[in-house]
Parts: C-alpha cells; structure tokens; sequence
C-alpha cells in the first residue's frame, strides 16, 4: 500500500515535471527572436534545443537525473529568460504610469 502511494506521488511529481517543460517551450517559442537579443540572453533556437530536448527527455526516457536536468532548464527560462523578454517586449507588468508611479498613483513628492 505505501509502495503504491509513492509510485502515485511520483508519477505526478514526472507529470509536473513534463508540464513545466512544455509550457517553458511554448514560451520560448512564441517570444520574438529580437528580443532574445535585446535582453542579452541565449539565442531563440538555443533555449528551444534546451527545452525541447527536456520535454523529450520527460516523454520517452524515464531517467530521473536527466528528467531533473530538464527540470532546472525550465526553471532557469522561466525565472530569468521570460521576464527578461517581457520587460524588453513591453509586457513587463506596467500598466501605462510613468517611472514616478506608486503603487497607489503617482508621487509628487510632497507637492
């Protein structure tokens, strides 16, 4: 019984592991190339090599090392790439205001 409780735990563990690989390879493939340049990262067809090689990995080969590996590829465009491209393709989470802008409007200092 807790063989198959943790057999079921790891197989959603690969599950979440396949799901964060894929959706990082979308992301990587619907951003521009440009912008891959304009925030000084990896070039577009590098991260999705990377990324595609990880979601392969998670499908076809069972290995848990390579599967973690594909893991921190994921991790690494997720955390560092994407936002990079956002920020450089104007997604970057600014709503229009200017840099004087808090988070309750804007500052005048003191005016």
């Amino acid at each position: 019984m807790l063989l198959s409780a943790f057999g079921s735990l790891l197989q959603l563990l690969y599950l979440a592991m396949l799901v964060l690989a894929v959706v990082a390879f979308v992301f990587a493939a619907t951003a521009r190339e440009d912008a891959y340049r304009a925030a000084d990262k990896k070039k577009k067809s590098f991260w999705l090599i990377i990324l595609g090689i990880a979601v392969a990995v998670n499908l076809l080969i069972p290995m848990l090392f390579l599967q973690l590996a594909g893991v921190v590829a994921s991790i690494v465009f997720m955390v560092d790439v994407r936002p990079a491209l956002k920020e450089v393709s104007g997604g970057g989470g600014r709503r229009g205001g200017s840099s004087s802008d808090g988070p309750y409007g804007p500052y005048n200092g003191g005016r």
